[in-house]
């Protein structure tokens, strides 16, 4: 068995980001990623990474069948390769807003207010053209506008200004309300993940032992001290012993199950299941939260949207264009535009857009046929939670999860402001000389309420943000302290978006990064 000073569970997009930081400050690392390398040439191209979802490289949870979503089951799938979901998901760089950080320090996360995570995101960033106040330009992690805009993709910034939206060039600066493109994890025509960026930079160092392929089944305890992690990989069970502490990078749907399997969590559950309960933590799996989103469809009156551009010799023309140059259609990270609105008179956004200039359909549901575009609001601050739990002791079982999807009330109403605002858009002038017809929820410029929550209800989709599952807060109930060390033992902290209090208005690999630049700054300066 070999000891290290560290050892990260999870090579994903804080496991990445927490790795370069340690290796750089000379630390031994072991670094376990359940999943293969991103050797996936669908991963480094921007516009590819549809192809990406569904293939070995990501893993799909399956909610319960849930009451107020249409008795649906709800897909979160997750990146499972080096990089995680900056491997797999449209680079969209999206930090929040600064009120969500202040709450989080007002919920008890003394240290995350806006004002002291903001250094962490611009020591992260290298930004292709935007400086101080708000950026950084020394960072790791590549932050730049895509080369390539696809025109529905500008007919949507357009038609919102028509309707009275502000253009907003800086989603991440001074306000975070308006319309306009999205700033992206990409450099070069090419995906800037984590692992394309942090990783990349300290993959050779001696200090550095990284393994995929590695399926994690606990963490093993001293007493009360973390100190050593078990796997299985292609070698059969293997062990590592860490001198100074484990972390886990998991994400939010594993790292809770992996605390719950090493005798953390809550111990009902724990004892059903026949582990032996280390610290009963009931929070462990609970306040689950993502967001949803619900499609606007329009028809496109000519083929232009990229329906058929991934197959014969258009999508050679395109591989031969970004092979040769970094540029075209593949540059692009297909969610190009959208925006940010207070559809709910609060003072502050309530509903993100994401736009996708093609008819997108689910992981259950094919999209529908023909061209077009989805206009899809998406509720930044949802009420509803969730939560996971252990189904077996076996680590290779699936969770049992209920996603609490549109369990409130108030999160219907927002997404219905959200619908009803896209559907004002999609009729705006510059809209309409693209657009022939609204297909769902219905042609009809006048769709009464009903129609459209039904069409909520029956639509309403995961934007790949699952957060909270190991709850930060200085309050005896929160699974993690606001230094991320898991409470009720020593050696062990967890570093990825569970640990989120409240989900941040906004895309989650940003906010990730940002907490992984303050894990590390916690670890190395011995807090």
């Amino acid at each position: 068995m070999r000891d290290y000073d560290y050892i990260l569970i999870g090579a994903g997009s804080a496991g990445c980001v927490l790795t370069h930081r340690l290796i750089e400050a000379g630390k031994r690392v072991l670094l376990l990623e359940d999943g293969p390398p991103d050797n996936s040439p669908y991963i480094h191209m921007p516009a590819a990474f549809i192809k990406v979802l569904g293939s070995e490289r990501t893993v799909t949870y399956r909610s319960e069948p849930q009451p107020e979503a249409a008795g649906r089951r709800i897909f979160v799938p997750q990146g499972r390769t080096l990089g995680g979901g900056s491997s797999v998901n449209a680079m969209v760089y999206i930090r929040g807003q600064a009120a969500d950080y202040d709450d989080w320090a007002a919920q008890g996360c003394e240290g995350w207010d806006w004002a002291r995570v903001l250094p962490a995101f611009k020591k992260a960033e290298s930004h292709m053209r935007l400086s101080e106040p708000y950026h950084g330009v020394d960072g790791p992690l590549k932050v730049s506008d895509t080369r390539y805009r696809h025109p529905l993709s500008l007919a949507f910034v357009q038609g919102a200004q028509e309707i009275g939206l502000a253009y907003n060039d800086d989603f991440n600066g001074r306000e975070q309300a308006g319309v306009g493109f999205y700033h992206t994890t990409t450099f070069d025509g090419q995906r800037g993940s984590t692992a394309a960026t942090y990783l990349a930079a300290i993959r050779q160092r001696s200090e550095l032992d990284l393994r995929t392929g590695c399926h994690v089944q606990k963490i093993g305890f001293d007493g009360r001290r973390a100190c050593q992690v078990e796997w299985r990989d292609a070698g059969g069970l293997q062990r590592a012993r860490a001198t100074a502490e484990i972390v886990l990078c998991a994400g939010a749907l594993s790292s809770p199950k992996l605390l719950m399997l090493s005798g953390i969590g809550p111990a009902a559950q724990l004892r059903e299941h026949g582990v032996a309960v280390l610290r009963d933590a009931p929070e462990v799996g609970a306040n689950y939260q993502d967001h949803l989103e619900v499609s606007v469809y329009g028809r496109a009156r000519a083929p232009i949207s990229l329906l058929g551009q991934d197959r014969g010799l258009a999508a050679l023309r395109h591989g031969l264009q970004w092979q040769l140059f970094r540029t075209g259609l593949l540059s692009s990270n297909v969610v190009e535009s959208g925006g940010f609105v207070d559809t709910g008179g609060g003072g502050r956004p309530d509903i993100q857009f994401h736009v996708l200039p093609t008819l997108v359909g689910d992981v259950d549901r094919e999209p529908l046929p023909g061209h077009g575009i989805s206009i899809n609001p998406c509720l930044l601050r949802p009420k509803s939670r969730g939560s996971v739990a252990l189904a077996s002791v076996d680590a290779a079982a699936p969770l049992r999860f209920d996603s609490g999807a549109l369990r409130e009330a108030e999160d219907i109403a927002g997404l219905l402001r959200g619908v009803k605002l896209a559907r004002r858009i999609l009729r705006a002038p510059s809209m309409r000389r693209l657009i022939a017809e609204e297909l769902l929820p219905s042609p009809a410029e006048h769709a009464d309420d009903a129609r459209l929550e039904q069409h909520i209800r029956q639509f309403a989709k995961t934007v790949y943000h699952p957060a909270g599952t190991c709850r930060m807060g200085g309050d005896a109930d929160a699974v993690v302290d606001p230094r991320l060390r898991v409470k009720g033992v020593t050696g062990l902290r967890v570093c990825d978006a569970s640990v989120m209090p409240s989900i941040v208005s906004g895309n989650t690999n940003a906010p990730v990064v940002m907490i992984a630049e303050r894990c590390a700054e916690f670890m190395l300066s011995g807090q």
